[in-house]
């Protein structure tokens, strides 16, 4: 098997070129870089770089063993903005993107045929030659919404962390971060007008260890939280690959950890909200948001310093599994329902989302939230996170919203990957790396004009059980290699696709994922320190439903 059968995502075409000999990468290389592809230069010659100890200098190429860079904006017709072109013959290496987008895109590739070492962070061979095979690629995304999902809620993630998943995501060619900042369980950005979401907010006492059924805790404080300037670093780090970071706060269910910083943005006509804390276990905490003007105006002043930190088009808000028992049993919510001409307590949760999405709106932002928030109706340019199935999703598009489809029975990474006893902290249904290799982001029951709704898909990493980042390494890979060819692969149905051959350039990928440091799931099983023994789960047997 040649370096270029081994790439992931498996490029739309390409085509090796014997006759060529291949291109050396040695003193003599130079970068050159065209307007546009100035960031890329920097990045490729950062990694490459310090894998080769080469220091690959800036220079116009006139006399060969050049890499260039170059936005070809006609490109963008047929390629799109992500598509890009790769030719390596013996005299140089070519680069040509739609945007500088698929110059990156293009580079990702190039770092993947110089082969596994070019992943690590200094030579491991010394003097050795450092030779690209003649090749030609044409390649462009399916779609263009290719996420991860991190919750970084339940099991805080340290910056360091998180820049090294925008890194790992951009060695898969996925483009949007979806970054899970708030939850009952602990608040995790710095919002200056109301500095107790950190203070009280971002931490919790003890943690449910294993699922919530489980006996065991782990006895220690666990928190953290990122500074605005961490955002800012984070956002910036992602943008220089080419990934957007959509920020989630949720409202109104899953705000236990606001209420504890704040009793007043709770149900308190029903209970002492002055009491709560933040959350220690796991599930759904019955303590959501008060329907309220004060809430409403703290809320907007959360999002006022949001949009200043994250400049996507897209925010979400969840909108998910907001228990509703406070709401029947409150005089205040009572009274606010008859004051708006609602039905009930589902439509003014659909108010409470509603009133949001207006807010966005009227600043130039897209709402985007669980699928629940299609119930009671939504405003033209909100989107749906379709996680409770394809259903949600569904609907979402004959109604004419943009949907990302992220069905928790096909791309939920916290899902367990073999019904093995040694699997540790067994979650739901058996989710192995070929069932997310035959995933398919479009329902078939859509026609092409409602097909055109479905922005891309979604894998969702949920960290209930994952305490470090070993064990969120474990959980993501290598599923998240199988779920990026989803999304920017042209893949044929998925009961025809061949995951023979996905296997086979697997065993290169898993390699790369080595000089990465990923603590992936080996494909014989958990190795001895990544299996959690005595540690509950919640393992559901037989297939998930495909709805």
């Amino acid at each position: 098997m040649t370096l270029t059968t081994g790439l992931i995502p498996a490029p739309a075409t390409w085509r090796d070129i014997d006759s060529a000999g291949g291109f050396v990468i040695d003193e003599a290389t130079v970068i050159d870089a065209g307007p546009g592809t100035e960031v890329t230069a920097r990045w490729l010659r950062g990694v490459l770089g310090a894998a080769t100890g080469l220091a690959l200098p800036p220079g116009a190429g006139d006399d060969g063993e050049t890499v260039r860079l170059r936005v070809q904006p006609e490109d963008a017709g047929h390629l799109g903005l992500e598509g890009y072109k790769l030719y390596v013959n013996g005299d140089d290496i070519t680069i040509h993107g739609g945007g500088p987008a698929g110059v990156f895109w293009g580079a990702q590739t190039l770092r993947q045929l110089l082969g596994p070492d070019a992943f690590r962070r200094a030579p491991v061979a010394p003097g050795r030659q450092w030779l690209v095979p003649g090749t030609v690629v044409e390649d462009t995304p399916r779609f263009r919404w290719r996420g991860l999902m991190l919750d970084v809620a339940r099991h805080f993630m340290p910056k360091e962390g998180v820049l090294r998943y925008l890194d790992l995501m951009a060695a898969h060619k996925l483009n949007v971060f979806h970054f899970h900042l708030t939850d009952d369980q602990g608040w995790r950005v710095e919002i200056k007008r109301y500095p107790k979401l950190t203070e009280t907010g971002s931490w919790r006492a003890r943690t449910k260890f294993g699922h919530r059924a489980s006996p065991l805790w782990e006895e220690k404080p666990h928190g953290g939280y990122y500074t605005q300037d961490d955002i800012r670093e984070i956002v910036a780090y992602a943008a220089e690959r080419h990934i957007t970071v959509v920020p989630e706060i949720d409202v109104p269910g899953h705000s236990q950890a606001a209420i504890a910083a704040y009793p007043e943005l709770g149900n308190t006509d029903v209970i002492d909200t002055t009491s709560l804390s933040v959350w220690d276990s796991w599930g759904i905490s019955l303590n959501v948001l008060a329907p309220s003007d004060n809430t409403l105006r703290f809320y907007e002043g959360v999002f006022e310093e949001l949009l200043e930190l994250f400049p996507s088009e897209f925010i979400h808000i969840g909108g998910d599994e907001c228990a509703k028992e406070q709401w029947r049993e409150s005089p205040f919510v009572q009274a606010r329902i008859a004051e708006l001409g609602l039905a009930d307590e589902d439509e003014l949760q659909s108010w409470f989302i509603g009133h949001f999405d207006t807010w966005l709106s009227a600043r130039g932002r897209r709402l985007i939230g669980w699928d629940e928030i299609l119930e009671g109706g939504l405003a033209d340019g909100a989107a749906v996170s379709s996680w409770r199935g394809y259903q949600g999703g569904i609907a979402a598009a004959r109604a004419g919203h943009d949907v990302v489809m992220c069905p928790e029975q096909q791309v939920y990474l916290d899902y367990r990957q073999d019904a093995g006893a040694d699997e540790p902290v067994p979650i739901a249904y058996v989710r192995t790396l070929e069932d997310v290799y035959r995933f398919e982001p479009v329902p078939p029951e859509l026609t092409p004009e409602e097909a055109a709704h479905v922005l891309g898909a979604q894998a969702n990493v949920w960290t209930e059980v994952m305490e470090d980042q070993g064990r969120v390494d474990y959980q993501t890979f290598p599923r998240l290699a199988a779920f990026a060819e989803v999304a920017w692969s042209p893949l044929t149905a998925p009961a025809a696709r061949d995951f023979a051959d996905f296997e086979r350039r697997m065993a290169v990928h898993y390699r790369r994922l080595d000089a990465l440091g990923v603590g992936y799931r080996p494909p014989a099983g958990p190795l001895p320190w990544q299996r959690r023994p005595g540690v509950l789960g919640r393992p559901i047997d037989g297939p998930p439903p495909n709805r």
